[in-house]
């Protein structure tokens, strides 16, 4: 009888740590069911306050205004104070800083795993979604490798190769197809097929998107564009494509079907297309895109998820001059004020000249400038050039409380990682 006892009083204890380690594992240090991350290319604080103002006025509140935390990053390459495309990314999606030029590989030529493929190893669901094309930069670091960082086809390759995304939606379907079938690949690889192979659906605009079902857990690969997507004000364009909010719904939706969670990242993109292009409409109007995306993500992956919205590198120093009233927004702020002064004004891009300094002053006043070059540059650059500044990273849910201060832009990577 006292061996039996003893068993019952030892099966009882085992019970009860079990019970006690799920305890501790699912209420205690709970991890959140969804991990989001948005990248706003060119989201630097000076961005803000001019985007609050074409929204609605000056007073006007954004939707990445009510997010409980932030931070300024410090931003910089291995080699350059300012960062391209490439590394500045690479320093998000795995926390190591590499010189300009590489994606997501270090100085040996050698992958650094991404938060991605870490998501993957714990179980998760993964998704990207971008408004330009998945190969370029700001994607690509998130799933490739490339020892070329300018070899789309190889990039593209190892997207399907890989197989390290369930969902991706975006631009650049030309490097997923073969010339004959009006793609750019040489290799003639049907990327497209491959992917259908591999039991994705393959949709090529909204209704076919939002025609998924989100009953069971999906492979999904949109490609809406051979290029990039059209910007907000192209509307014919943009007519059959969905937007930066759809995609992000629909990604939402699809991945919360994976019993243990999802990441999803998001690349605002035609941000940064804009602004090379000195085209401040654009610019503000695809930063309130972002805006609407980050309020879409917070209302469908609700307040327990954890949201990340941050810069890359800041691009083409675009400053709002002078006073506007504070009523004034949209097209009010575009364009020569009362004075024939431009609102808006660029340090580097296309509307700039070509040379510069006391001797080189162009003779003709702003009020002459010819239509279309109502945004000056003070240096002319084909496409305009990052800027030495920090950006900005807003966050929501677990582990978004150390956004205080001053960070490291590889911290977000530190976050993501401790939230998988």
């Amino acid at each position: 009888m006292k061996w039996r006892n003893q068993l019952l009083a030892l099966f009882c204890l085992l019970v009860f740590a079990g019970l006690g380690v799920l305890y501790f594992q699912h209420w205690v240090i709970r991890k959140p069911f969804g991990v989001i991350l948005f990248i706003g290319e060119g989201l630097a604080p000076s961005r803000l306050a001019p985007a609050r103002a074409y929204a609605g006025g000056a007073s006007t509140r954004l939707s990445l205004d009510s997010m409980p935390h932030a931070a300024l990053l410090t931003n910089y390459s291995k080699d350059f104070a300012a960062p391209d495309q490439a590394a500045a990314v690479t320093a998000i999606a795995t926390g190591i800083r590499v010189p300009n030029g590489a994606i997501a590989i270090n100085g040996d030529k050698k992958p650094i795993p991404s938060i991605v493929e870490l998501a993957r190893e714990n179980g998760r669901a993964t998704g990207l979604v971008t408004d330009t094309k998945l190969t370029d930069p700001t994607s690509a670091a998130f799933y490739a490798h490339p020892a070329d960082g300018n070899d789309v086809e190889k990039i593209a390759a190892e997207f399907v190769d890989g197989a390290k995304i369930d969902i991706a939606m975006g631009g650049g379907a030309a490097q997923f197809l073969p010339a004959p079938k009006g793609g750019e690949r040489q290799d003639g690889r049907d990327l497209l097929l491959e992917l259908r192979g591999n039991g994705f659906d393959i949709v090529r605009t909204r209704s076919e998107l939002e025609a998924v079902p989100a009953w069971r857990r999906p492979k999904l690969f949109g490609a809406f564009k051979n290029a990039e997507l059209a910007f907000a004000n192209q509307v014919e364009e943009r007519g059959p494509q969905p937007s930066l909010s759809d995609m992000v719904r629909r990604g939402i939706q699809l991945l919360q079907y994976n019993a243990r969670g999802y990441l999803l990242v998001i690349d605002a993109g035609l941000m940064r297309k804009a602004a090379q292009e000195n085209n401040g409409e654009r610019t503000l109007m695809q930063t309130l895109e972002l805006d609407r995306a980050v309020a879409v993500a917070r209302r469908y992956a609700g307040q327990k998820s954890t949201i990340i919205v941050c810069g890359d590198v800041a691009i083409g120093g675009m400053n709002l001059n002078g006073f506007p009233f504070r009523q004034d927004s949209g097209i009010a702020l575009l364009g020569l004020n009362s004075a024939g002064q431009p609102w808006i004004t660029w340090a580097t891009g296309p509307h700039g000249t070509s040379s510069y300094g006391a001797a080189n002053i162009p003779s003709k006043q702003p009020n002459d400038q010819p239509e279309g070059q109502v945004e000056p540059a003070a240096l002319f650059r084909k496409s305009a050039l990052p800027t030495v500044d920090d950006v900005i990273v807003f966050g929501s849910g677990p582990g978004t409380e150390v956004l205080q201060g001053i960070l490291d832009s590889t911290m977000i990577f530190k976050i993501l990682r401790g939230e998988l």
